[in-house]
């Protein structure tokens, strides 16, 4: 049989009589019939339905949370929030399909907005009549959900949730300093943490009640509540779990169709065995695994709870099933693409405002494929290529899928993951360990650790089952401080002194007196923003104890601290730098066409931002074109982004956070570049008022890198791999056109293979026509499935606001390499 390079082929090996599904050049093996790996009417059926369901606000298990709390006034917190989510677990309405294969959801809807009040209610009561109406993440609303909201749950929480007791501490100046730091977790519990999976794999709710309760006889009073905490919670995870066998069972004696119907008394089976023992089968691990992530979720209405490296904790139930007999690769594949299906089910409500932030529900189930082992040989493995395979079939938002990349990856791999790439939907995206590695060991992490980093949320660099990283601690605008430098403390929209007067542009003797008034004001500003930090850390420790996530990060139960009190073995606070690519063309025009050349007046450009550019279009027009820009090469204007930048974390790195761990930096946005440009006046590198900054940490602005893509990567490696410790983005637009012929896909390779080389964290890519987003942005109800890379997250492109929409359609694109 010859190869097809483009297709999946099953092929025969006659000394063996073992059928091999073969990736290019990579066999993998299993026992059966010839087939292509297809996806299965089952996991068509299950796509079709979710994409038809319409998204709804939930207040169920916001009613209950207030229950529990009335009843259980006397109670410590701990203990509280213990019963509320076992309650939750207990009595949330649940739903299955019939064609299921993994079961669970936090709500009987799917991509429900859940209230969750002991976090944020404020903001919903001001929101919860319009939010089927606002520009971004639109949820419809029941009324008898409003009455319900507004009788029972408002009243109770209204100044006793985390949101308000932050508000009545410190809101004032977190408001203060919003235009230039945006505080993050205020109204929510803290997410981006990926658990410790392989502990839950082989333990199960039923192991760690056993622990917890050994551990509770020895624990001193400090200790007693957190174990008694755990146990409450994992009980709760029992009964849900047997609540899901007892409806699949109930349902499956009204199932017409006989292999629907063993189908359901199947999973049934595996939902009751997990309620009290540990998988042994691949599947029976797969539902394990989605049980511990809808928990995570129901316990902390948070985003970016991420599964890590599942290629590598899932090998050994593959490998036993494959091995024998049990299991074929058409059938772990519908498997996974049934938990991929799943992944997709839960979204978090945001408000208005960090919607604009977070459009377009970055849920952040961000799973990591390939890489190294812990003695840095290869690791990847047959699950790896299945998981591209999933990826390539659905094209869904989630898992935020992404491949590790180091100097040793297999060929193979990297054509695959190419041409899943060149499919669209921006999946999978590209991690350096080369990069990466060498970051956290500056981080005093340990080795083992850094062999099996994972990816969290969008980009953020993370250890697997052992860090409370918080690494969206907080987003800081740069571009806003030098705005605020050159401006004499004001801001250019509405005037307000915001911090001290050094002088303008127009009084400053040199470029270097600019420079140095403008890290008095970041030194300020990170000052504050520390405080802030300190101020919401807090308020998590006092009203979010977390005893399910405790139990599966590491060092949690063997010292009986919860995870929010500094429990894990790494307590970091990732902070992100925006944007240094419109930082460094406005610094290298300052300097090049005031200072240097003098070809502009300090005086002409500072009316002309403050005109946003009103009458001044020839200095615009200079501006843009006739200084060098971030990301062609130009060595001199890359360095002064990486200048600042390393300024920056050094500054940083003096505080420690609330836990006592380390700050640490990352270079990416979410969608954060379209609303701190709205918050941003005309600035000198020609960008008008409120136009986004770039999208990505590392990316240049759209429409100025002109040298090509190399040209790109060069310019990017100039930045400090320890910038990017906490996670660096770099965003690219290809034409689908480059991935139709194999030489297109090697010349990709190519490119790739430079990327590790050069040492950058990240890279990902959208393959677009843009004429199809423009079809698509006209013609929404069209064009429903169409996915495509936001930031470090993908996104449905109908589902974002007009302003994204066009920022999107405005990158640049490369039609050659």
């Amino acid at each position: 049989m010859q190869r097809n390079m483009m297709k999946v082929i099953i092929i025969l090996n006659n000394t063996k009589q073992i059928k091999t599904i073969r990736f290019n050049n990579c066999c993998i093996g299993r026992k059966g019939e010839d087939m292509e790996l297809t996806m299965t009417n089952r996991i068509l059926t299950l796509k079709d339905k979710m994409m038809k369901e319409e998204r709804y606000l939930s207040i169920e298990q916001a009613f209950i949370i207030t229950e529990t709390y009335q009843e259980n006034v006397g109670e410590p917190v701990e203990i509280k929030r213990a019963l509320s989510l076992k309650n939750a677990l207990c009595k949330l309405e649940i739903d299955v399909h019939p064609e299921e294969l993994i079961v669970g959801n936090r709500t009987k809807g799917i991509r429900g907005g859940v209230v969750f009040p002991e976090s944020g209610i404020a903001w919903i009561d001001k929101e919860i009549d319009s939010i089927n109406e606002r520009p971004q993440d639109k949820f419809n609303v029941r009324h008898e959900d409003i009455k319900i909201f507004r009788e029972k749950v408002y009243p109770y929480w209204e100044k006793d949730s985390m949101e308000a007791v932050i508000r009545q501490r410190y809101g004032t100046e977190i408001s203060e300093i919003e235009k230039v730091v945006k505080i993050n977790q205020k109204d929510h519990a803290q997410g981006h943490i990926s658990p410790d999976v392989a502990k839950w794999l082989k333990l199960g709710p039923k192991g760690i009640i056993k622990d917890a309760k050994e551990k509770l006889e020895k624990s001193d009073d400090n200790q007693k509540l957190f174990y008694q905490s755990v146990i409450l919670v994992m009980e709760g995870v029992q009964t849900y779990m047997m609540r899901y066998h007892d409806l699949l069972m109930e349902r499956s004696k009204h199932q017409k169709d006989t292999m629907l119907r063993n189908s359901m008394e199947g999973v049934a089976n595996i939902c009751k065995k997990l309620s009290c023992k540990v998988p042994e089968t691949f599947h029976e691990a797969v539902q394990s695994i989605w049980f511990l992530f809808t928990v995570l979720h129901m316990e902390s209405n948070a985003s970016s709870f991420s599964p890590g490296r599942m290629d590598q904790y899932l090998y050994s139930y593959y490998k036993k099933d494959k091995d024998e007999g049990i299991l074929t690769d058409q059938e772990a594949l519908e498997i996974i693409e049934a938990i991929w299906i799943k992944y997709n089910q839960i979204v978090y409500m945001r408000n208005a405002h960090s919607a604009k932030f977070f459009a377009g529900f970055p849920i952040g189930f961000n799973i990591a494929v390939g890489g190294q082992d812990i003695k840095g040989r290869d690791a990847t493995n047959e699950l790896s290529y299945i998981f591209l395979k999933a990826q390539e079939h659905l094209k869904l938002p989630q898992p935020n899928l992404s491949v590790r990349l180091h100097e040793n990856t297999p060929i193979e791999f990297l054509k695959e993951a190419v041409r899943v790439v060149g499919k669209g939907g921006g999946m999978p995206q590209f991690f350096n360990d080369e990069s990466i590695m060498p970051a956290l060991r500056e981080l005093d992490i340990e080795e083992e650790d850094v062999k099996d980093y994972v990816i969290v949320g969008c980009v953020e660099i993370s250890t697997q089952g052992n860090n409370l990283g918080w690494s969206d601690a907080a987003m800081f605008n740069l571009n806003k401080v030098l705005e605020l430098t050159i401006n004499n403390g004001k801001c250019l929209l509405t005037g307000k002194q915001m911090t001290k007067d050094y002088g303008s542009l127009e009084n400053f003797k040199n470029y270097e007196e600019l420079e140095e008034k403008f890290g008095k004001n970041i030194r300020e500003y990170i000052k504050r923003m520390a405080i802030a930090c300190e101020v919401v850390e807090k308020a998590h420790q006092e009203h979010l104890p977390s005893p399910f996530l405790s139990a599966v990060i590491d060092r949690c139960m063997e010292t009986g601290i919860d995870v929010t009190r500094g429990g894990a073995k790494y307590n970091l606070s990732g902070i992100q730098m925006i944007q240094v690519a419109n930082l460094a063309d406005s610094l290298a025009a300052i300097k090049h066409l005031v200072f240097d050349t003098k070809r502009i007046s300090s005086h002409e450009l500072m009316d002309a931002l403050r005109n946003n550019f009103e009458g001044y279009d020839v200095l615009k027009a200079i501006l843009l074109n006739k200084s060098p820009k971030y990301g062609n090469d130009i060595s001199w204007v890359d360095e002064l982004g990486a200048k600042w930048a390393e300024f920056f974390k050094a500054e940083l790195e003096k505080y420690t956070n609330y836990r006592g761990g380390k700050y640490h930096t990352g270079m990416y946005t979410v969608s954060a570049h379209v609303p701190m440009g709205e918050n941003l006046g005309a600035s000198p590198d020609g960008r008008s008022l409120g136009e986004p900054l770039a999208d990505g940490g590392m990316s240049p602005v759209y429409g100025r890198d002109i040298s090509g893509p190399t040209a790109v990567l060069k310019s990017v490696s100039r930045l400090n791999n320890s910038l990017t410790s906490n996670g660096g983005l770099l965003n690219m637009k290809f034409l689908p056109s480059i991935f139709k012929t194999e030489s297109g896909i090697e010349n990709f390779v190519s490119f790739l293979r430079a990327f590790v080389k050069l040492q950058i964290p990240h890279i990902q890519f959208n393959v677009i026509n843009r004429e199809d987003l423009i079809a698509a942005k006209n013609k929404p109800e069209e064009h429903r499935s169409l996915v495509v890379r936001v930031a470090g997250y993908t996104a449905y492109f109908t589902e974002l606001s007009g302003e994204l929409q066009n920022e999107i359609i405005a990158r640049t694109s490369y039609g050659k390499m």
